[in-house]
């Protein structure tokens, strides 16, 4: 990887970090299998999802902090950061610049991914 890429994921995984441990400044959404859980699950899953610091080489290749699992209840969840232009018509064409990015998390069943 090149400095370049180096400082870019850095910059994007504190951007997703703090975006998935605020909620703040992008979308959450619920998946149709998640949105039928209890209100207490899905809270549990939110918790979870903003404490989650289990990051590797095997769920975090690019080290931008972008996706996680877990179980919970025995069933495995997935969460996954994905960033769009503003319009949320394209991919962000510069995902260090929130300026011109809007960040959507979604929190799925791993059955629903």
């Amino acid at each position: 990887m090149t400095n370049a890429t180096l400082r870019a994921a850095d910059a994007i995984r504190i951007l997703n970090d703090e975006f998935r441990r605020t909620f703040v400044g992008g979308v959450v959404l619920l998946t149709a299998g998640v949105e039928a859980l209890p209100e207490t699950s899905r809270r549990s899953l939110l918790k979870k999802v903003r404490e989650f610091e289990t990051f590797d080489a095997d769920n975090d290749p690019h080290g931008e902090h972008d996706f996680g699992a877990f179980e919970e209840g025995g069933e495995k969840f997935f969460w996954k950061i994905d960033t769009y232009d503003r319009d949320m018509a394209a991919h962000s064409p510069d995902a260090t610049d929130p300026s011109v990015t809007t960040r959507v998390l979604t929190i799925m069943l791993a059955e629903e991914y």
